[in-house]
Parts: structure tokens; C-alpha cells; sequence
């Protein structure tokens, strides 16, 4: 039975929808051509593709169903400044590029998880690259995609009157096709193809947002006495309650400690996959750059409009109930009023939404298959299943294990998930205290795999203590809400307990750190004993440091620059928006200055 009061695609809607599918599929069939040659053509596309299609890739993995929701949620709850949750990931997401991005390049690794082995020895690291296959690329990764298709069955059941399973099982179908089919280099294209729509689908609908003859346009919105709460960039700095959480936070702790896909510290997951996919280390410091930019500063304000929309002709979730009934209680948040402001399109424009957010559903269901399933393939099946097995059934089984995550994740947000936020905060709580290890791990010779492996079972521990054993309520102070409780509580305990773990056991052998210091060069005076120790053996393993200077400083100064240009031209784009003109101009003008300042520095680094 379809929803009331749900608008039903007429013929135009679905010939547009048709022709996207057709163009999606037809490209996994190109791709399919080289993609099933060998393991490194299906999941690194050959390691030669170029910085602005893996860029691209990126942003459009991060584009998903789930994102407007998950920022619509964040507005109606707490107002703009609450996305800082997110924003503040940017720092981490700089460091990614100006730090991290060559040394994943020169690793030669086919997975991040292949790492493991690289920068450990012995069972431990076998252990950890094993477990963490399955850990990341089965179950933290159906998380992740369940959030996802939870999205989809809300937009689907409000703006198409479908059932759950429906919407499952229709928007599974085809991005199981193109991404076993076409490997990587399918994934990719597909990406760039769809991120144009998905973009474009996100603009028009703030257009059709603010055009409402309740809200009155963009001045009537801003206008309107029921969001003046809820505008601020920035949170009130007279409530320590207020801008704690929202923004000190995030800020100070969160974007080092914390483990979050696709902003992991020192990169990871299928960003670190698009970095080893590039053609070198210039082409990854390209891609992540252009990730970055686009992701934080280009997205997020057509998202923002719809959601401050949505709280003028949905003031409450009892207003959107009233509208559309057949709204099932467990799908009723506030993340849903970002379909119910979908359902005010008409034809045709409704029909190229709908196939922008399915787009946008697609090119993040399709990384993460592809990303899961190299986990299994090769850091589990290869490493520990069939060593031996032809590269052709290494292919066979990164497709079958396609379809079997694409089945998981629907079952998962059939069955236990019911809005983006709680997902979010699943994933940020399990990921707590973590984050630091994969920034030092690369400079910081002492650290070993007990290290990680003991900070992985307490975070795990812990979130699942404080996540379903402990309410939110129970630890509410005066100054902070409880889940930021929680999570300050985790980074504590797991950073302590790893620390320790790091200064009480014994560090990994000689041969293995020396062997991992020749490969990726990190250089700095975390490896000094282990470079002057080798240099007394007579084997000196800096011999090409001379060419790879120690740059940490200049590193670390693009980083800031880097935070500068893209936080500006975030806050300029809202000065815009707002109506502020001067704010705008001024802002603009500072990004375009530091992002001068930004090539021209980037131009001084030694990259291969």
C-alpha cells in the first residue's frame, strides 16, 4: 500500500530514471573490459588513474542518500552550527592531503588494511589484518551502507509510496551490477557521472525549497520568526553548554581521536583506496585536495536551505505526520523532512530528483562494495583462504562477496536501523580514542600491533557498554549533553589504555621497522634511534631521505592554510546566502588569497 498523500511519477519521471540507469549500467559494462584481468585492475583500476577523477570519486562516495538527511537532522535539532560534527573533520581531512596522502602511495599496499603487515611483524599483525577484514569490511561496513538504504526506504516510502523492500531491493539491483561488473574504474566513472546530478538535484531542490509560497523566497526564510534560532554558523558563546559540544569539541578533540569513515586520521577505508589507485604521489595529494574542497566547502548549503525550509512547513515531526499518515513510527525524525520537502517537486524536475538522490545512493553504496569486498578478497580469502588461488578467482570472489554485502546492509537497515543520526553516532562512539594511532603509527617507531589491537577491543568494549547498556540521560552534565560525555569518556579510556599498551610491551623487530622505513621514508626524529641504530649496523636505510626531506613544518603549515582557504570559502558561500554581502566578499577574498598562498607552497614539496 502506498503512502498518503505521496506523488506518483508520470512518464517523463520515469523515462529520465530509465536513461540514468541505462548510462550507469552501460558504463560497468565498459569497465568490465580490464576489470576482471587481475585484483589490482578491479580494485585500484592498474594504480594509474588521475587526481581529478579519484577527487570526484571521493566526493561523490561521500554525496550519499543518507547525508542531507543526517545534515537536515542536524538543523532541525540544534541549528546550523551543529554541523560542525562533521566540519570539523576538515582539519583531518588536510592533514590527510599534506601529510599522509604520498606516504599511502609509496606503501605500494593493494588495501590499508595490507598495511598491517607492512608496519608489523609477527602473528599479531597477521591477527589484526585478518580481523580487521572482516571487522571493517563486513560489519562496520554494512553499518555504514544500512544507514545509507535506511535513507533511501525513507525517501522512497514518503516521495514513491514504497514499501521498505521494496525500495531495498529496486535500489540494490542495479549498483550490484555495475560495481561487480566494472570493479573500480566502474565504481569511478560512475561516480563522476553521477556526482553532476547528484549536485544539481541537491541545488534545484533548495530552489523549490525557498520558492514555497509559505516560506517566500530566500529573504522570507531568513526572515521567519520560527528559524532565527537555528541560523548561527557559529553557536552561542555566552552557553558553555551550547558551543562545548557543538563546536570546541569537535574541534579540539574530535577530528584526532576519532575513527570516522572517510575522514579516518591519516587516512583509510576508500580514501586511502583512491590514493593508491592514483598514478603517484602528486595525484593523490590532487585527489584528496579536491576531496576536501568540495566536499566541505561547495555541498553543504543546499542541504542547509532545504532543512531550514522544512522547519517553516514542518515546525514539528507531528505536522509532517499529519501530512503523510502511513509515516511508520520507527522512520518518524526529524532527518525525514528532507524527502517530504522532495515530495513538492513536479514532473519531470521530480523525476531527474529522484534519480539525482539515487545517484547520490549509488555512488556511495558502490565505493563501499568495492572497498568491502577488497578487504575480504585480499586481506582475508588471498592471505589466509587461498593463498594460491588464480587471479581470476580472486575477481570471482570480490563479485560474489558484492553481492553478499549489498544483502547484509539491507537486511540491517530492514531490521535495526530507524534514522542517520543514530548511525552517526554509533560510528563515532566505536571509533573513539583510535584516531591518534593511525596519525603517530606512520612517525613513531614504538608503536606496535598490540597497540592497535588493544585500543580496537576497548573502544569496541566500550561503545558497546555505553551505547546499549547505558541511556544518554545518565550522563548529562550542566555543561554537556550525554552522548558528548560518552564519547569524551572513550577517548580517555582507550587513548590511556593504548599508550600503555605502546610503553609496557616490546616494540616490533628491527628487520620490520627498518624494511617498512626504506619503503615509505617518513622520516623525523620519531625513527631517530631506529635510523641511527641501522646506520651502526651498516645498513643505513635513510640513504634517500636527502631526496625526501623531512618538510613537517611546511606539512603542517599547508595544513593550516589549506583549513583557512576551504573554511572561508564555507563561510563565504553562507555569508551569500544569508544576504550578508560584505561578509561574503571579504571572506571570498581571504580564501582566494590563502588558496594563492596554498599552490605556492604546495609547489615547494617534494612529491614523486
Amino acid at each position: 500500500m502506498p503512502l498518503e498523500n505521496t506523488i506518483l511519477l508520470e512518464t517523463i519521471d520515469w523515462t529520465i530514471i530509465g536513461i540514468f540507469f541505462l548510462i550507469v549500467l552501460s558504463i560497468g559494462w565498459l569497465a568490465s573490459r580490464t576489470a576482471g584481468k587481475n585484483t589490482s585492475e578491479f580494485f585500484l583500476g592498474g594504480r594509474g588513474m588521475p587526481w581529478w577523477l579519484l577527487g570526484i570519486s571521493m566526493v561523490a562516495t561521500t554525496f550519499s542518500a543518507d547525508t542531507p538527511n543526517l545534515v537536515t537532522g542536524f538543523v532541525r535539532e540544534d541549528g546550523v552550527a551543529k554541523n560542525w560534527a562533521w566540519w570539523a573533520f576538515l582539519i583531518t581531512g588536510m592533514v590527510t592531503v599534506f601529510i599522509y596522502a604520498r606516504l599511502w602511495r609509496r606503501s605500494s599496499v593493494m588495501t590499508d588494511l595490507e598495511f598491517y603487515e607492512l608496519r608489523y611483524g609477527g602473528k599479531l599483525a597477521t591477527f589484526l589484518r585478518g580481523f580487521r577484514s572482516i571487522y571493517l569490511g563486513i560489519f562496520f561496513n554494512c553499518l555504514i551502507m544500512g544507514s545509507v538504504t535506511l535513507a533511501a526506504i525513507k525517501i522512497g516510502g514518503v516521495m514513491l509510496g514504497l514499501q521498505p523492500l521494496e525500495v531495498v531491493v529496486g535500489a540494490s539491483i542495479v549498483v550490484v551490477i555495475y560495481a561487480s561488473l566494472g570493479g573500480i574504474k566502474g565504481v569511478v566513472w560512475a561516480d563522476f557521472f553521477q556526482y553532476g546530478i547528484a549536485m544539481f538535484g541537491a541545488v534545484y531542490a533548495a530552489y523549490i525549497a525557498v520558492s514555497q509560497p509559505e516560506v517566500g523566497g530566500l529573504s522570507g526564510l531568513l526572515d521567519n520568526p520560527g528559524i532565527q534560532s537555528k541560523l548561527n554558523i557559529f553557536p552561542d558563546f555566552s552557553d558553555a553548554s551550547v558551543y562545548l559540544p557543538l563546536l570546541i569539541i569537535p574541534i579540539a578533540v574530535q577530528w584526532w581521536s576519532v575513527w570516522y569513515p572517510g575522514a579516518e586520521p591519516g587516512g583509510g577505508g576508500y580514501i586511502a583506496q583512491r590514493m593508491l589507485s592514483a598514478k603517484n604521489e602528486k595525484n593523490a595529494i590532487g585527489a584528496t585536495l579536491l576531496f576536501n574542497f568540495a566536499h566541505y566547502a561547495l555541498r553543504p548549503w543546499p542541504w542547509i536551505i532545504v532543512a531550514l525550509a522544512s522547519m517553516v512547513l514542518y515546525p514539528d515531526l507531528a505536522s509532517i505526520k499529519a501530512e503523510f499518515p502511513g509515516i511508520a513510527d520507527e522512520y518518524l525524525k526529524d532527518d525525514i523532512a528532507y524527502p517530504v520537502m522532495l515530495s513538492k517537486l513536479g514532473p519531470g524536475w521530480l523525476g531527474l530528483v529522484v534519480a539525482s538522490i539515487i545517484a547520490a545512493y549509488m555512488s556511495t553504496i558502490g565505493s563501499h562494495l568495492n572497498w568491502g569486498s577488497s578487504y575480504f578478497v585480499n586481506d582475508f580469502y588471498r592471505r589466509f583462504v587461498k593463498p594460491d588461488a588464480s587471479e581470476k578467482e580472486f575477481v570471482t570472489m570480490g563479485r560474489i562477496t558484492t553481492v553478499v554485502l549489498m544483502v547484509l546492509a539491507g537486511t540491517l537497515s530492514l531490521t535495526i536501523l530507524d534514522n542517520a543520526t543514530q548511525a552517526f553516532n554509533i560510528l563515532l562512539l566505536s571509533g573513539a580514542g583510535s584516531g591518534a594511532i593511525y596519525l603517530l603509527r606512520w612517525f613513531w617507531w614504538r608503536i606496535n600491533a598490540l597497540t592497535e589491537i588493544v585500543a580496537m577491543i576497548v573502544a569496541t568494549v566500550m561503545a558497546m557498554v555505553l551505547v546499549l547498556g547505558v541511556e544518554d540521560a545518565v550522563f548529562e552534565t550542566a555543561l554537556l549533553d550525554g552522548f558528548t560525555v560518552k564519547l569524551l569518556l572513550t577517548v580517555v579510556v582507550v587513548t590511556v589504555s593504548w599508550l600503555l599498551t605502546t610503553l609496557f610491551t616490546k616494540p616490533e623487530d628491527k628487520e620490520t621497522l627498518r624494511k617498512f622505513y626504506k619503503l615509505t621514508h617518513p622520516g623525523g626524529p620519531g625513527w631517530k634511534r631506529v635510523v641511527e641504530e641501522a646506520r651502526a649496523d651498516g645498513d643505513p636505510i635513510d640513504e634517500k631521505d636527502k631526496g625526501l626531506a623531512w618538510e613537517m613544518p611546511k606539512q603542517i603549515l599547508l595544513v593550516f592554510v589549506g583549513c583557512v582557504s576551504i573554511y572561508c570559502s564555507l563561510f563565504s558561500i553562507g555569508g551569500f546566502v544569508y544576504g550578508e554581502t560584505i561578509r561574503g566578499l571579504i571572506l571570498g577574498g581571504i580564501a582566494v588569497v590563502s588558496t594563492v598562498i596554498l599552490f605556492k607552497l604546495m609547489a615547494k614539496l617534494r612529491v614523486g
